[in-house]
């Protein structure tokens, strides 16, 4: 975009201006003129909404999951394993159906690489899962309590040193390897490389290089048809980076959800001291994730702050302070941060209307299990929304449910723009006639 001393002159509105310049004209080959017109109209659709704009029509913009293979005839752990089905069944779908945005079939992940690293955090399908299923998370306290003090002084060395070893079987020997800041004068060269001489560790850096062969193996076949669906169907991606609340990477992954709900009882500050530790890591990894996709919207999945985890008095406390961090951090940088709300927020959004400072005209949130309307009321003049057709409606409703489900949330919650139309749950699966149906309702309700 431009030199990095120029850049860091911008303010962050003139930031976010030159990331979508770059965004709505990037430099693809298109199937043709038409593709590249639909294609910059779609991603300018996407800008005006998130800065509350009523354009032409009510986007419409999937969160897709495994519901690709299901589709075109194949399982999940096609999606995984075979990157020609998983190229088939992407082209297929975005072919097919009437969407506004390109999901990535990144999204899948590559079973090998997971198979090679003797990864331990999930299940996938045909690795502990039914071939047919989606992956499935492993929580347990791969953090102890006790190592808080070590992931505050230095995440990384945490990271590498504690987590890795226990969720990736094949860095289990790197928990005896020395800091890299050991390296500062000559006398600590030679100790501090005393463990890559080693049989495991040795074991581990020749898997490694089998894992990232096979990863680049894997990028470069989801990164051909990525490409070709947008230029070829004049789709821009939903999303193009990633990060996360604090909260959730310390209770996701690390801690897991048993521990950290007792880590707000017994180590209050602690939690809070880590958390606010993760704000600037998450906050680099979206910049640094988007900038790399040419592309202002991050991804940010809401987990542990739902209704049903947490009271509103601890969203106060632990969950909202370091997420809001996260979120201007980004918008800093002129991101938009895509919050995916899972789960109900009912019992957020007086919280969010009147006490949290969200950014104005920068923000998308797409609601799961809310009550659309109360959400409209609550961030329709300050942020984009988006959602909320239910994944058991798209799954065992009839075609007129799904419709008439879309023409009340739309003549509820979008009339006056700044709206997205989705479903709520990951689609991993639903009926071919009613997803056509909640695209096709958008489309006839959705105008402006």
């Amino acid at each position: 975009m431009m030199n990095a001393e120029n850049w860091d002159n911008l303010s962050p509105r003139e930031k976010y201006e030159k990331r979508f310049e770059s965004f709505i004209n990037p430099e693809l080959d298109f199937a043709g003129e038409e593709m590249e017109k639909k294609y910059r109209e779609r991603a300018q659709m996407l800008k005006d909404v998130i800065e509350l704009k009523r354009p032409e029509r009510v986007p419409q913009c999937l969160n897709l999951g495994f519901y690709v293979a299901d589709y075109a005839g194949y399982t999940a752990e096609d999606m995984m394993y075979d990157y020609e089905k998983l190229g088939e069944a992407y082209r297929k779908f975005h072919a097919d159906f009437d969407v506004d945005t390109m999901a990535s079939s990144m999204m899948m992940g590559p079973g090998q690489v997971f198979d090679i690293l003797d990864y331990k955090l999930y299940q996938w399908p045909g690795n502990g899962v039914n071939e047919e299923r989606s992956y499935q998370c492993l929580e347990k306290e791969y953090m102890k309590p006790e190592e808080y003090d070590i992931l505050i002084k230095n995440p990384s060395y945490y990271w590498r040193t504690y987590y890795l070893p226990r969720v990736i079987g094949a860095m289990e020997s790197w928990d005896k390897l020395s800091p890299w800041t050991d390296l500062v004068e000559l006398p600590f060269m030679g100790p501090t490389f005393i463990p890559f001489g080693t049989p495991d560790v040795q074991e581990s850096l020749r898997t490694l290089l089998e894992a990232g062969q096979a990863a680049l193996e894997w990028a470069g076949a989801f990164g051909e048809i990525d490409a070709s669906i947008q230029a070829g169907e004049g789709l821009p991606p939903i999303f193009g980076g990633f990060a996360k609340a604090p909260f959730d990477t310390l209770g996701d992954t690390l801690r897991g959800t048993e521990a950290i709900m007792i880590d707000m009882f017994r180590r209050p500050e602690k939690l809070k001291q880590a958390m606010a530790v993760l704000v600037d890591i998450n906050v680099e990894m979206g910049v640094r994730s988007s900038t790399q996709n040419n592309h202002p919207i991050v991804f940010i999945p809401l987990h542990k702050g739902a209704d049903e985890f947490m009271s509103e008095k601890q969203f106060d406390e632990f969950y909202w302070p370091t997420l809001e961090a996260v979120i201007k951090g980004l918008v800093e940088e002129g991101m938009v941060p895509f919050l995916f709300v899972e789960g109900s927020y009912d019992d957020r959004l007086d919280y969010l209307s009147k006490k949290a400072d969200i950014p104005e005209e920068q923000t998308i949130w797409i609601f799961d299990d809310t009550d659309m309307e109360d959400a409209h009321e609550a961030l329709g003049d300050i942020a984009c929304i988006g959602g909320n057709v239910p994944g058991s409606l798209l799954q065992t409703g009839e075609p007129e449910d799904v419709e008439r489900y879309v023409k009340n949330l739309l003549e509820n919650v979008a009339e006056d723009g700044g709206f997205i139309l989705s479903n709520g749950v990951v689609l991993d699966d639903a009926r071919e006639e009613n997803l056509k149906a909640m695209l096709q309702a958008g489309r006839k309700y959705g105008k402006y």
